[in-house]
């Protein structure tokens, strides 16, 4: 412990580099960001990772202000009780508040085969490899992404751009997220690209092989190449750790985004369930999220009540190649509209959005405490303000009413 107040940051992504720059407004608050690597990866342009676009990373020293201590390791356990984190290597680090962070990777793929034969995409090792693997792939290898998401979509668009024979198998329908009028467009772009998109029940991934993707409809598409972007999960340290989560693993939070468990653990990014009831996992969720983690600790710090979340959406962006995009509008809930922007124009915004979250970390590095969001959700407090309504009506009587 330094004498200061010792703030941990576990996780340095969109969230964590946010939360740990904003942490030094206050001159006697000590903040160590404790990450695997020692560069910041872009996770919003690992599909150009491998499509060879683009490298993805970044130097730390550009986005992390001067006094966030910067430690390459990896958390084994949090001791919330001692108030201090292990780490892989042997050591300890202590804290009196820690924000976790620790972000999302790959879910265990749970069809036969495809941990084997499927490369996953969701980090920057697992990227780096399919790219190196695509790369010494012929020219006319038989390319096959599994999920309609997001990643699958800009995945299969990037590699088509580049005259690669790209088949997309989406298991429902494509862009999950995407209004049907907006979906009908990303599926033009995808078809001009020479993408064969397969859709719909029939559409669902049985087993994979070496050099095949058998479908439930009893097809096998030859697959040289199969790439794995269907679902995200969460590292399993909280659990392990003995703090509450979801299903899925994420740490179950309040409106504040502090753990049930302990007020001195906040959670930030795709790692926080508040209310157990997550926000889309996205860097556009992420940096709100990390910037109140860190308003929560420093209200804590000077015995003031923190603040209940309140962000917003503006929609997704998302990549078709190099020169083209598709913008989908959505209301501040979330929820898709029939308006979007295409084409050119949509590929300069997403680009602009992936240099400016970059940006924003830089600015919040040398400025803590600049950062704002400016979409905000009032319909959420109406969902919890319901869901607390059920729970009460759902909940066992107590002996006084028997």
């Amino acid at each position: 412990m330094t004498g200061n107040t010792d703030v941990v940051v576990i996780g340095g992504g969109y969230a964590g580099v946010l939360a740990a720059n904003r942490l030094t407004q206050r001159n006697d608050v000590t903040v160590t960001l404790i990450n695997p690597r020692s560069t910041f990866v872009e996770r919003v342009r690992l599909h150009q990772v491998v499509g060879g676009s683009h490298a993805a990373v970044v130097d730390y020293r550009e986005v992390l202000g001067e006094r966030v201590r910067l430690v390459v390791d990896t958390v084994a356990r949090i001791d919330a009780a001692g108030r201090s984190v292990a780490l892989a290597s042997g050591g300890t680090v202590g804290y009196d508040y820690l924000i976790y962070a620790v972000g999302s990777g790959s879910a265990d793929p749970r069809v036969p085969g495809a941990a084997e034969f499927a490369y996953p995409i969701a980090t920057l090792e697992e990227a780096q490899r399919l790219w190196t693997v695509v790369d010494g792939a012929p020219a006319t290898a038989s390319v096959t992404v599994v999920g309609g998401g997001s990643t699958g979509i800009e995945t299969a668009a990037e590699l088509a751009e580049q005259g690669r024979r790209v088949t997309l198998v989406c298991g429902g329908v494509l862009g999950p997220y995407l209004h049907p009028r907006v979906r009908r467009s990303v599926a033009k772009r995808l078809s001009r690209l020479g993408v064969t998109v397969l859709e719909g029940p029939d559409a669902k991934v049985t087993a994979v092989t070496r050099d095949t993707v058998q479908l439930g409809d009893g097809r096998a598409l030859p697959s040289t190449v199969t790439i794995w972007t269907a679902g995200f999960g969460v590292p399993d340290l909280a659990t392990r750790s003995g703090l509450s989560t979801d299903t899925l693993g994420r740490l179950l939070t309040d409106e504040t985004l502090t753990s049930v468990d302990d007020e001195r653990i906040v959670a930030a990014g795709d790692s926080a369930a508040p209310s157990d009831m997550p926000l889309r996992m996205s860097c556009q969720t992420a940096r709100p999220l990390g910037a109140h983690a860190a308003d929560t600790v420093l209200a804590r710090i000077a015995g003031a009540q923190p603040e209940a979340i309140n962000v917003g959406f503006f929609g997704q962006c998302i990549a078709l190649g190099r020169r083209a995009a598709t913008v989908q509008i959505a209301s501040k809930d979330d929820t898709a509209n029939r308006y979007y922007i295409g084409g050119r124009l949509a590929a300069g915004i997403k680009e602009r959005a992936c240099t400016g979250v970059v940006k924003e970390l830089v600015d919040e590095a040398r400025k803590p405490g600049s950062f704002t969001w400016g979409f905000r959700d009032d319909k959420r407090r109406q969902l919890l303000r319901a869901k607390r309504a059920e729970q009460l009506s759902t909940a066992e009587p107590t002996s006084a009413n028997h």
